[in-house]
């Protein structure tokens, strides 16, 4: 096309070589070709401070591009609704653990006051048990102690069995810490349900705590109806005999009585599994007894210590010594008939067989301890 200028004269049009953009930064700079004027155009009558720029894209494969123009963003409407950010949406916090504690706590409380908690036949409160009495005691197990147990794998994971075990230190500590060793390092968590004197059921507060740990009178009947229903039974032959002798004759062990225990265990069928313990006689070294003022008491011994009655309340804290508690392998009766619980020969074998069996035990284990509070 060619124009004419205002004397008539013809004009060639001009033409218009882009150059590459990454020559300018990306941006397309314009030339003329030889003899060619650049027409005026709009951006040229604009100011140089609001003249539009143009993009061009290049391409490696042609040496000519279009140029685009970027359009101005319009502004929105009066009647357009505003526009709002998303709103992040965030998890709540977990409570600290001391808010957990105390709401469990308190849901305890409640049940409790309401009475809305299980308890079997026996008196035995799981609930009670497991969220009271095995903390309190597990520090006294594990830090002050330091029981060690031998022999675990010899506990069946499930069904009856007849643990029996030495009984010694004044205080019946052995058989809370039998009871929380069980619990605690058993695979299976099993809770030892104890046989105990008829005494220990008739004082205010530790009998009723007694049974509601799992604790029942030690007659037949009853270590019948546990071990018939897959109950862990634990019981102590030796009774007050084991508990309440001197320091001088520590570690050996007390006539088992008539062998009851035996007897239960045939009519079951379940497996007696000794247990020897090593450190409780040290707990509470009795070196003397008050006949007079045990009889007055109706207590089986009124025990002197070291420290009790010396150091009054003090003299209670049992001294920390090293404790191991092992279950020996089980003696199986599996051979037996209910019937054989009416021999008493096969009772009384047998019942000398646990004992011997724990005796020595008892004194292997007191070989291998290098010192009573260290281990």
């Amino acid at each position: 096309m060619v124009e004419k200028n205002g004397k008539g004269a013809r004009v060639p049009e001009a033409r218009v070589i882009p150059l590459h953009a990454d020559d300018t930064g990306g941006r397309t700079r314009w030339r003329l070709g030889a003899g060619e004027t650049r027409p005026r155009g709009r951006a040229d009558r604009e100011p140089s401070g609001r003249a539009r720029r143009s993009d061009a894209g290049t391409s490696s494969s042609s040496s000519t591009s279009r140029t685009t123009t970027t359009p101005r963003p319009r502004p929105p409407a009066d009647d357009a609704p505003p526009q709002t950010p998303p709103i992040a949406v965030v998890p709540d916090p977990e409570p600290p653990a001391w808010e957990s504690a105390l709401e469990s706590a308190l849901r305890f409380v409640r049940r409790r006051l309401a009475g809305d908690y299980p308890v079997d036949e026996f008196g035995y409160d799981p609930e009670l048990a497991e969220s009271v009495i095995a903390p309190v005691l597990q520090p006294l197990y594990q830090h002050w102690f330091r029981v060690e147990t031998i022999g675990m794998q010899h506990v069946p994971d499930s069904g009856g069995a007849l643990i029996v075990a030495n009984h010694s230190g004044t205080l019946p500590l052995d058989a809370l810490m039998t009871i929380q060793a069980l619990h605690s390092e058993h695979p299976a968590r099993r809770r030892l349900r104890l046989l105990g004197a008829d005494l220990m059921f008739r004082l205010p507060i530790v009998g009723e705590l007694a049974r509601k740990n799992g604790a029942t009178l030690a007659c037949n009947p009853d270590a019948e109806r546990l071990m018939g229903s897959g109950e862990l039974v634990g019981v102590f032959p030796e009774g007050f005999k084991g508990i309440g002798k001197p320091f001088a004759d520590r570690y050996k062990l007390q006539r088992f009585g008539r062998g009851g225990f035996v007897s239960a265990a045939l009519r079951t069928g379940v497996p007696i599994i000794p247990c020897s313990i090593v450190g409780a006689e040290e707990t509470y070294p009795k070196i003397g007894d008050v006949a007079p003022l045990a009889r007055l008491l109706g207590a089986p011994y009124f025990p002197i210590t070291p420290t009790f009655p010396l150091l009054g309340p003090l003299g209670l804290v049992p001294l920390p010594s090293k404790w191991y508690i092992e279950f020996g392998e089980p003696i199986v009766l599996d051979r037996y008939t209910p019937a054989d619980a009416e021999d008493p020969m096969l009772v009384f074998n047998l019942t000398d067989q646990v004992r011997e069996t724990i005796q020595h035990t008892l004194y292997r284990l007191l070989s291998q301890r290098r010192n009573v509070f260290l281990g």
